[in-house]
């Protein structure tokens, strides 16, 4: 069992989920599963706190090569956590099913163990962000809410950025895969572009550092 986001069947970005705890409100935290195979694989989403979460979808089938994007809504909670620590858990299965198959057609034993099939299991943790926490864990010296707020966004802008930089190296990883098997010319293309996207996120990365 893979604690994280890397699995030789899949890979799954970001390798925990986090949301913006307030009372009251739904928050919501997108997860981005990779087929790293030549094969389809279908994948289910199970949580300790199937209560608390609303995840969709929570079983799908992904092509070779392709992705899928999953969301994970935290529902309202009436009260804090205690000391905001959660240890809910969310596990995240995948394995191997015929080509062509549908979602609605995976039997029901496709994420049962039993008859030597392989299933992998990634788990990823949860965490709670308050705007309170985030706020007091400010670098800001002057400790005003206007300072506080902005190194809070920039530091969520950072995050993204970089979430979304790993995200298109693996995308041009998963192109030079399929450029190597279909050896299609029309993939060139699609690298510049990648390439040149991956630049950028870079360069955007440098200036938040340097902000």
């Amino acid at each position: 069992m893979t604690a994280g986001g890397h699995n030789q069947l899949i890979s799954v970005h970001p390798d925990e989920l986090k949301f913006l705890f307030e009372l009251g409100k739904q928050s919501y935290c997108d997860l981005k599963v990779v087929n790293n195979t030549e094969h389809h694989v279908a994948f289910k989403v199970k949580t300790t706190s199937p209560k608390k979460y609303f995840v969709r979808p929570n079983t799908g089938v992904i092509q070779p090569w392709d992705s899928c994007m999953i969301r994970v809504t935290l529902q309202a909670q009436r009260e804090y956590p205690p000391d905001m620590q959660c240890k809910d858990k969310f596990l995240l299965q995948s394995t191997i099913v015929a080509p062509h198959t549908d979602v609605d057609e995976l039997p029901p034993d496709t994420f049962n163990k039993d008859g030597g099939k392989t299933i992998e299991e990634c788990k990823l943790r949860v965490l709670y962000i308050s705007a309170a926490s985030a706020q007091g864990n400010s670098e800001d010296p002057t400790g005003s809410p206007e300072g506080n707020y902005a190194v809070q966004r920039l530091k969520s802008e950072r995050d993204t950025a970089v979430r979304q930089t790993q995200q298109l190296q693996q995308e041009l990883d998963l192109l030079k895969r399929r450029r190597n098997k279909k050896n299609d010319p029309g993939f060139s293309l699609k690298f510049a572009i990648l390439v040149g996207i991956i630049g950028i996120m870079l360069g955007f990365l440098l200036n938040l550092s340097l902000s």
